[in-house]
């Protein structure tokens, strides 16, 4: 072959190759780039189908006015559950669960529900969930707390004008019987004069001639009808104190209906400790209570079943004694129990006068047989006010709104006026009547203002009972 026909032959060789190659490339670029197309073009179509379901073009928009202000470095899809969360919390209160927004607002919805389910019946009036807005149940609870505060300060007043108007009863109720009494003593005294030139002119009359019988006679009678005079006045002035009394009373039946006082007996049923360790053998037990709590030796207590209320007459199981005491604790010895229902832990103990934080306030009236004896103390009065006294109480003179308990023994009795006869055997015969009657006065006197008063009135037996001191009361020395 010419050389000149070889050189063409490889030439046109290498274009070709040159073609094929170039055209093989070529076809394998536009295969990826079609393959690249198609992938991107189905991924341009999911992503438009999910914008789709997120907001249609309108919607997208206006997204700035629908979602508002974007957050910095968040979506507007997470600055509309920002928003979202922060209304939820606004009605459930406290932190939003992370959970879907569907949950969230089925919680806040259900919460509302239920709160207006709760206020419908305070407010009065049928509520309809989906239309009441929180905002209108708040305004209408306001309202309605307005109009609840606006009565409670009329109320609260007209107490308080009912409590002057009592206060100013009670104390021109006080200047009033002040009043009487010192009319009665005088009128008292008025009598006790009488009496005296009564008895002198008996006297004089069994030792003047008889000539003057008739002129005595007349003026003895003159002087009885003078002391019937007195008499009735005093009679008077007892009926009067009788009326103020009953006025006072019905007053405090009123001031009760509007403000109901305390049970003042449920003081009585207070356990004052309990029982914490039982030393059968030693015959002891450990109380609860010590010298913080102002315990001291000699404190007696009756115990109670742990299980079971105090009994009204104050009769316990046991009677105990402290003679040991720490600051917490005390060691108290077994006066009287039961075999039958001993001591237990966690039993309760009590005494009607001692308490660890107030000192009661007690009257004591009457007579009292005090060792069991059959025989009236004469002095009986003051060894149960030293007894209270020892064991913290205070006692008063007279019963008043003060007073916790009233102690009352027996009637004191009154012997007969004395005749002149009486009075030649006896010539205090006279006094001792007064001085009988006067007690007795005194003693319905106190169960009559401790009775309108609504103040506890403990007989003898039962007060024993109430401090845990009826087996030693017995016994020499106990008061």
């Amino acid at each position: 072959m010419p050389v000149g026909k070889r050189k063409q032959s490889s030439a046109v060789f290498y274009a070709l190759l040159t073609f094929v190659a170039l055209f093989v490339a070529a076809t394998t670029v536009a295969v990826i780039y079609y393959v690249k197309a198609e992938k991107y073009r189905t991924e341009a179509a999911r992503l438009q189908t999910d914008m789709s379901e997120l907001a249609n073009p309108q919607e997208w928009g206006n997204r700035g006015k629908i979602v508002g202000t974007k957050q910095s470095r968040k979506t507007y899809l997470g600055t509309m559950v920002d928003y979202l969360d922060k209304t939820v919390a606004l009605v459930i209160g406290g932190p939003v669960e992370p959970t879907s927004a569907e949950v969230k607002v089925g919680t806040a919805v259900r919460d509302v529900n239920e709160a207006i389910k709760l206020v419908q019946q305070d407010i009065a009036e049928a509520l309809d969930p989906n239309t009441t807005g929180l905002i209108s149940i708040a305004q209408k609870l306001k309202a309605k707390l307005d109009t609840t505060i606006d009565e409670k300060a009329a109320v609260t007043k007209e107490y308080q004008d009912l409590q002057s108007t009592f206060d100013a009863a009670k104390q021109e109720q006080g200047k009033m019987e002040q009043n009487l009494r010192a009319e009665r003593d005088k009128d008292h005294q008025d009598v006790m004069d009488i009496t005296g030139k009564y008895g002198d002119l008996q006297r004089l009359m069994e030792k003047t001639a008889d000539e003057r019988a008739q002129t005595l006679m007349a003026q003895l009678q003159q002087e009885r009808d003078n002391l019937k005079n007195v008499n009735d006045q005093l009679l008077k002035t007892n009926a009067e104190l009788a009326m103020t009394q009953d006025r006072m009373r019905r007053a405090l039946e009123e001031l009760e209906k509007i403000n109901p006082p305390p049970q003042r007996e449920a003081l009585a049923y207070q356990p004052d400790g309990k029982v914490v360790l039982v030393d059968e053998q030693a015959g002891v037990v450990h109380l609860s209570i010590g010298t913080a709590s102002r315990a001291y030796r000699g404190l007696t207590f009756s115990v109670y079943d742990r299980n079971a209320p105090i009994p009204k007459d104050g009769k316990g199981k046991a009677e105990i004694e402290i003679f040991s005491l720490e600051r917490n604790i005390s060691t108290a010895r077994i006066v009287r129990w039961e075999k039958r229902n001993p001591i237990a832990q966690d039993d309760i103990v009590a005494n009607l006068v001692w308490d660890s934080d107030r000192d009661n306030v007690f009257v004591v009236a009457g007579e009292f047989d005090l060792n069991g004896d059959g025989s009236i103390e004469f002095d009986s009065v003051n060894k149960i006010r030293a007894l209270i006294e020892k064991w913290g109480g205070s006692v008063a003179d007279n019963v008043s709104a003060e007073t916790d308990f009233v102690v009352l023994g027996q009637a004191p009795l009154v012997p007969r006026e004395p005749t002149f006869q009486d009075l030649e055997v006896d010539p205090m015969a006279k006094e001792k009547h007064q001085a009988a009657l006067q007690r007795l006065n005194r003693y319905k006197e106190v169960q009559n203002r401790a009775e309108a008063l609504r103040i506890p009135i403990f007989k003898y037996d039962r007060f024993l009972y109430f401090i845990g001191y009826s087996a030693q009361a017995n016994e020499p020395g106990a008061f």
